[in-house]
């Protein structure tokens, strides 16, 4: 019988070790720079092309290597990190497998050039897809250059698993940044298609944070300090009040490597306690000092799941140190919302065509705009308009239910995107009075139909009206901006300055009049009309970046996405009041959307009750 068992040859064994290994751009971004950190660098530039796509490349002023290490270094498991089996418990280097560079080198083209400090030659190596293609002598700066061309040129499948340039452009700065933040006595710079995203001089912990996250972050930080026998905790947690709805920028770091730990992230989140908004996230970026011995980080393929050898007193500790470090804390921690109406968009609109238009007039800085602020559809917005006025025709003064046996208003709720609003009346009891809709708790609207009631989530609600508003007036191109009087600069972290670099034209379409200034800097000349004017424009640019990197993940289209992040850091929130005219043009306006049942995320806008099932509950 034929035997049916052999040896992989080198090429195919490298490239299955770089499946793990090398899932995308940034984790050769990762790989080579904490390569550089092991060599002993002091200054580390990374440049990137297309989004890693093209090119990934990092230079170092690190030890170099000779020329038999420079050959050696792209062989499996050939490492200067350890030696034998009991060094994998005093690990302190970030590579330690000798996979990485086997692994980039079976699925790109790589060249690498080396040069010792007290040689006067360095090395040249090409590979390509395991392969060397070169090896040679050549001039170079003392350290190491790698670069790494057309990754997955070999493999097509996995070329065409790569998202857009915007997303892996965002997972290399996430990596950029762990790295950056791990060692802020190194200089850092990344330039992407020949423009500096992030120049990071060295410094201490605090001024790199900063460097990373903007300038506008050193007002959230409070620093901490835990000694004790088992760890030393170190680092910054951001005040409350500054906490957002997305967990971007949460970091722990053990040893100075960057991991993963739901469970430590829970002791964090356990301190704060109460002082957190509901579904918000607060920032940090913790270092904790643990003796090798009593860690394995050889568990995972990323090296970002680590195991403690006690992780209760490890969760007690840092619990303790975030909390002791967030008493410090003198400012008053306050969440109420805001209870005027003029801090939050207002609903009300320009005249619709065929009314009068009045004037530009200044207001609170701006200049508001001579025009209408949307154009529906005029046959959507009518039929609309009728099939909500039907829905309240035949409610009368008295609350009392119909007699026995006569028939009254049915509602019928499609569950279909397509679906509408079915009427049926069969009394002839229709009237033209309405009573007034009314708030519980500032944060549901109660309407009466002639059958019992609707609740009205307002914040659900208004989502939806944005949601349909935004999506035509990116369709059409053409949404109403209201001038600022006195542009405003706003500051934002190198990474967010990316993002919305790559959305301004889009982001514009929507109303706004924003340029870029330079040094992760834009100005804001004007904001879409139906924006109140007592909004922070800072604050309004966070927010619709913050949801638009929340539906990334969702894998909508540009459109859909921006739609849905804009009504969502748009809409008025919970414990928001209003007054009559507010709410019953929140409802007039959310029964003249397509679909008025859901908000863009998915969550019921309102909720009928009839008074038969009030009756059934009374027990009548």
């Amino acid at each position: 019988m034929a035997d049916f068992i052999q040896l992989l040859p080198d090429s195919i064994a490298n490239q299955i070790a770089a499946g793990e290994v090398i899932q995308r751009p940034a984790s050769v971004v990762k790989e080579l720079m904490e390569n550089a950190i092991d060599a002993g660098a002091t200054s580390v530039k990374l440049i990137v092309k297309e989004a890693g796509r093209t090119l990934v490349q990092v230079i170092d002023n690190g030890c170099g290597m000779s020329e038999t290490d420079a050959r050696m270094s792209f062989e499996r498991h050939a490492t200067s990190k350890i030696k034998e089996a009991t060094d994998l418990f005093a690990i302190r280097t970030m590579g330690f497998r000798g996979e990485a560079l086997a692994s980039i080198a079976a699925v790109a083209q790589v060249e690498l050039r080396s040069r010792l400090h007290e040689e006067e030659l360095g090395t040249r190596i090409a590979i390509e897809g395991s392969e060397v293609k070169a090896q040679e002598a050549c001039q170079c700066m003392a350290g190491t250059s790698i670069s790494v061309k057309n990754l997955f040129y070999n493999i097509p499948a996995r070329r065409n698993f790569l998202k857009s340039n915007a997303v892996e452009m965002r997972h290399i700065m996430d990596e950029f940044q762990r790295v950056a933040l791990a060692n802020p006595e190194i200089f850092f710079s990344l330039h992407h298609n020949n423009s500096e995203l992030f120049h990071l001089p060295p410094g201490n912990l605090r001024q790199r944070i900063v460097g990373v996250m903007g300038s506008h972050t050193n007002k959230k930080l409070v620093p901490i300090h835990q000694e004790t026998e088992v760890t030393n905790i170190y680092g910054f947690v951001g005040k409350p009040k500054f906490a957002k709805k997305t967990r971007g920028e949460q970091y722990f770091f053990v040893n100075r490597r960057f991991i993963k730990s739901g469970y430590l992230h829970h002791a964090v989140m356990t301190a704060f306690e109460k002082d957190l908004a509901e579904d918000t996230n607060p920032l940090y970026a913790i270092f904790l000092e643990v003796d090798p011995s009593r860690i394995d980080i050889n568990v995972h393929p990323t090296k970002q799941e680590i195991k403690f050898e006690d992780e209760r007193i490890i969760y007690n500790y840092l619990r303790v140190a975030v909390r002791h470090a967030l008493g410090q804390v003198t400012n008053t921690l306050d969440f109420e919302q805001e209870t005027s109406f003029n801090a939050y968009p207002t609903l009300r609109t320009m005249p619709s065509q065929g009314e009068s238009i009045p004037p530009l007039q200044a207001e609170g800085g701006r200049i508001r705009p001579s025009g209408p602020t949307e154009r529906p559809s005029p046959e959507r917005h009518r039929s609309g308009a009728q099939d909500w006025q039907l829905f309240f025709e035949g409610l009368e003064e008295t609350t009392e239910p119909p007699e026995p046996g006569q028939e009254g208003l049915s509602v019928t709720l499609e569950s279909q995107v397509s679906g509408s609003l079915e009427l049926d009346d069969t009394s002839g009891s229709f009237s033209k009075h309405q009573k007034d809709p009314y708030q519980i708790h500032a944060s549901y609207i109660i309407s009466h139909i002639k059958s019992g009631y609707l609740l009205i989530d307002q914040q659900a609600a208004h989502e939806r009206i944005l949601y349909e508003k935004y999506r035509a007036v990116l369709s059409e191109r053409r949404g109403v901006t209201q001038k600022e009087l006195f542009p405003r600069t706003i500051e934002l972290s190198p990474a967010d300055a990316e993002s919305l670099r790559e959305i301004l034209p889009q982001i514009n379409q929507l109303g706004f009049d924003l340029k870029e200034f330079g040094q992760n800097a834009f100005v804001m000349h004007g904001i879409p009309a139906e924006i109140n004017a007592a909004q922070d424009e800072q604050r309004i640019v966070e927010t619709l970046l913050e949801q638009f990197k929340i539906n990334t993940e969702l894998h909508l289209d540009l459109q859909e996405n921006l739609a849905r992040a804009m009504a969502k850091s748009a809409a008025i929130r919970r414990g928001q009041s209003l007054s009559v005219p507010e709410m019953q043009e929140l409802i007039d306006k959310l029964f003249a959307c397509e679909v008025p049942f859901k908000s863009p995320g998915g969550r019921q806008c309102f909720l009928t009750f009839e008074l038969t099932e009030l009756d059934r509950k009374f027990g009548g």
